[in-house]
């Protein structure tokens, strides 16, 4: 990482510390350490499980995109990916960092650029494509229990989702109406050359035509390999299921008995729409509110309560962080073959 990356992932482990600190004003510190004692660890440990699935079954949807395009990139560096995804993420506002974080782990591991930017894009046309199936299902199962507990919250969801929504649109309409959706983007993005210098105007004109270039070529391979890209889909769904069933666990580990699990999950699945809409990165004090906010009815001590929360925050955004760390210190192994004929 640069030195600039280090002092935000320096700033960010601060600024999570002191809202966990904040969140402590006025508790209980015997009544926490209490409960931290008697954790139930066989139900912490599947918490820790799903997290860990989550990441390796991301490495599995890599390794299924790259195995033809190249059959000796390894199961060490597909399982190298998540993790430098989820650091690159978590240390920029909105997610941004992660797809050149993959990118540039890729490219360390000797693929060429090109292929790895086609990989990722399909790779997120389907990770996006799998959170609004699994946020369709979830709208129509807790919805309702986030209009009722904070009307506020419900907005920020239906505008999560539309972001989401709107990015498949624009996806699908390069795969299947490719000339029309270009000249409509050229056209949109026309009046910015007032507002730029005319060389870095042409420069962002051709990336943007190249990336649009690429990504339908592509999405001609793919849908040309529909049993890969229904083996994708389904190894992304698995995986989402993994990260969404967390706080379920989190809560029992805890002592909190008789939780419907497919409410936690759906209410979890909206969380995760309401974290993507915060400019701050791993939508910092958004997350630890919303959490909080939704998981109170079911855990009604507010200590308990706290304890999850810090909990969840670990393994669903500091975990993947250090994973992160860890993994960029791992040597790649270059490739050495190409994409077969």
């Amino acid at each position: 990482m640069t030195r600039k990356n280090w002092w935000i992932f320096i700033l960010m482990l601060l600024l999570g510390g002191g809202i966990f600190a904040y969140s402590m004003r006025g508790q209980n510190l015997h009544e926490l350490v209490h409960n931290l004692g008697h954790l139930e660890w066989q139900w912490m440990i599947v918490a820790i499980f799903c997290i860990v699935m989550y990441l390796l079954l991301e490495g599995v949807v890599v390794k299924i995109f790259m195995h033809d395009r190249y059959p000796d990139f390894t199961w060490k560096d597909a399982l190298r990916i998540p993790p430098i995804e989820q650091l690159g993420n978590g240390i920029t506002p909105f997610s941004t960092g992660g797809q050149p974080a993959q990118l540039v782990a890729l490219l360390q591991s000797g693929v060429d650029g090109g292929r790895a930017s086609s990989v990722l894009l399909m790779k997120f046309v389907v990770f996006q494509s799998m959170i609004v199936i699994n946020f369709l299902v979830s709208l129509i199962i807790g919805f309702h229990y986030i209009a009722e507990k904070v009307h506020a919250l419900s907005l920020l969801v239906l505008f999560g989702f539309l972001i989401h929504l709107s990015v498949i649109i624009a996806l699908l309409m390069v795969m299947y109406w490719y000339g029309f959706t270009k000249r409509i983007t050229n056209l949109v993005v026309k009046p910015l050359r007032f507002f730029m210098k005319r060389e870095r105007y042409h420069k962002m004109i051709v990336s943007l035509n190249s990336k649009i270039d690429s990504f339908y070529h592509e999405s001609l391979k793919m849908k040309r390999e529909y049993r890969k890209l229904a083996k994708v889909c389904l190894v992304t769904l698995c995986q989402l299921l993994f990260y969404y069933a967390i706080p379920f666990f989190i809560m029992l580990a805890l002592g909190v008995h008789g939780l419907n699990f497919v409410m936690v999950m759906s209410l979890h699945v909206l969380i995760f729409m309401i974290i993507s809409l915060f400019p701050i990165p791993g939508g910092t004090g958004g997350a630890e509110y919303s959490f909080s906010v939704l998981f109170s009815s079911f855990i009604h001590s507010s200590s308990k309560l706290l304890l999850a929360m810090i909990i969840w925050r670990l393994l669903t955004y500091y975990f993947g962080m250090f994973a992160g760390i860890f993994c960029m210190m791992i040597r790649p192994d270059k490739v050495k073959s190409i994409e077969n004929k």
